[in-house]
């Protein structure tokens, strides 16, 4: 690794968060099940398929148009664990407070994770809660961790895709990314902009119902569509092209990123995902996902393809350009 200290796009999902995690976790830590480098693990326990995953939240500021840090704790677990396939079933809680902070917006985001978990038909049985002294965290950080069942008949991984693949988006994208740092920066917009912030295993289990032959499945969080995209190229050891022009974004996210500089490609969301699925089922999965309030605007924006092995972009005037993984620090603290 470059350098003797962790910085900030170490956190980012960016190319440092890859080398941490290849040059020190992956070796202390190497197993057959951490070795994929899925968003979650998939165990085998007394003859069921389990899917287990973990995160921490830190996002600043922790309330953000259409949500706050407890509706996203829950929301991105449960995310996590539907890229799988899984069901979702329980989640654990952990809370890190500093000294100082408001109860009533300790209960506020409380109240927020009830919520989300009820949409989500999942309950958090376990949790935690330290207090640290003021100035030693940043208001409140969140630690969930969560467990699903894999029907035996769904085989979900990054290393899924196959050229010929459809790549479906399951709607806009950039919206929470946006919607987080409008609010840390007190930016205003003429047209309000919203984090994405959802639970998307109904959405997964809609397009299950259609077919169980879903290659690959992921969410675009940290660094956005154009790392989750090369992720997903690297895993499956092929290529990706996407057009332009089929890739949803809303105006006001593309007024925003224009004027802050930034490519909608690698801004985050929290209630999107990609989805690979075979050529000869894509049209039937879009269908579906439009059906249900979270993909309604659903659209395929690409295909595998075996040559190059890496993202490529076919521009709005029709040229080609590489796509690459999220090279710095885009957006700091954005979940």
């Amino acid at each position: 690794m470059r350098g003797d200290r962790v910085l900030l796009s170490h956190g980012s999902g960016s190319k440092a968060s890859h080398e941490l995690v290849a040059e020190l976790f992956l070796p202390a830590f190497s197993n057959p099940y951490l070795d994929q480098l899925n968003d979650q693990a998939v165990l085998e326990a007394d003859g069921l398929r389990l899917a287990y995953t973990t995160d921490s939240y830190v996002v600043d500021p922790i309330f953000f148009p259409g949500g706050d840090i407890g509706k996203l704790a829950v929301c991105g677990t449960v995310n996590d664990l539907a890229m799988s396939g899984a069901t979702p079933l329980y989640l654990s809680a952990g809370f890190i407070i500093e000294e100082g902070f408001p109860i009533d917006k300790l209960r506020t985001v409380i109240g927020s994770m009830k919520q989300a978990a009820e949409e989500a038909n999942v309950k958090i049985v376990a949790g935690d809660t330290k207090v640290v002294g003021k100035g030693n965290a940043d208001e409140l950080f969140i630690n969930t961790s969560g467990i699903g069942i894999i029907s035996k008949d769904i085989d979900i991984s990054g290393s899924g895709a196959k050229a010929g693949d459809k790549v479906i988006i399951s709607g806009s994208i950039g919206d929470h990314g946006i919607a987080v740092l409008s609010r840390r920066e007190g930016l205003e917009f003429d047209v309000p902009i919203v984090s994405d912030c959802a639970p998307l295993n109904a959405l997964v289990a809609d397009m299950l119902s259609v077919t169980r032959n879903i290659h690959c499945l992921r969410d675009p969080t940290r660094g956005g569509l154009a790392t989750i995209l090369n992720e997903l190229a690297s895993q499956s050891n092929a290529g990706i092209l996407i057009e332009e022009t089929k890739i949803p974004v809303k105006d006001a996210i593309k007024g925003a990123c224009e004027l802050l500089g930034y490519d909608p490609l690698y801004v985050a969301n929290e209630g999107k995902l990609v989805a690979i699925v075979p050529a000869e089922d894509a049209s039937q999965v879009l269908a579906k996902m439009r059906e249900n309030k979270y993909g309604r605007d659903a659209e395929i924006i690409g295909e595998v393809i075996a040559e190059p092995r890496r993202v490529l972009l076919k521009t709005a005037i029709g040229g080609t350009r590489i796509v690459d993984m999220l090279a710095g620090e885009l957006l700091p603290r954005i979940c």
